[in-house]
């Protein structure tokens, strides 16, 4: 695709619905897009396919959410009260974004996608290990621990 108008109206407003899921704020998903598609055309390469931007849009809403905790942890020093907001469930339980948070900074990359993939996203393993280019059955190992750090962090911020 080489008309960056085109292809903004075409990706921009499933990019956005994905990077509002993962970040539970429509200002931030907006800025994600915008800087995305920014940082594309001032490279002046050709842009990239959907897969491409749906990778680069998540790992730049994983990057905004981290820098959220990170902004936490500050406030939460100073005496401030941490923000925090709930994100949809993951396995049946309601997670704050402070957890998720937590988990997706212990995560590698790798990790950290397949955990919005599947999550967020709703994607299946086998539509997973499709996209990232792994196979269904590490996909499944992966989230299989994904759910055990969820447990074990959840059970720490237990009172």
């Amino acid at each position: 695709m080489t008309d960056p108008l085109d292809a903004y109206s075409r990706y921009a407003p499933a990019l956005l619905r994905k990077c509002e899921r993962i970040l539970a704020s429509r200002e931030d998903a907006e800025d994600i897009v915008q800087t995305l598609f920014g940082d594309l055309l001032r490279d002046g390469g050709p842009l990239p396919d959907f897969p491409y931007l749906f990778r680069a849009a998540t790992n730049r809403a994983l990057n905004r959410l981290r820098d959220r905790r990170r902004r936490a942890a500050l406030l939460e020093r100073h005496g401030h009260a941490v923000l925090g907001g709930v994100v949809p469930p993951v396995d049946g339980r309601v997670v704050h974004l402070d957890l998720l948070a937590r988990l997706v900074d212990q995560l590698d990359p790798e990790t950290a996608e397949i955990l919005v993939l599947r999550y967020l996203d709703h994607l299946d393993q086998q539509e997973i290990a499709d996209l990232i280019g792994r196979s269904r059955r590490t996909v499944h190992t992966r989230l299989a621990d994904i759910r055990d750090r969820l447990a074990a962090l959840a059970g720490e911020a237990a009172p």
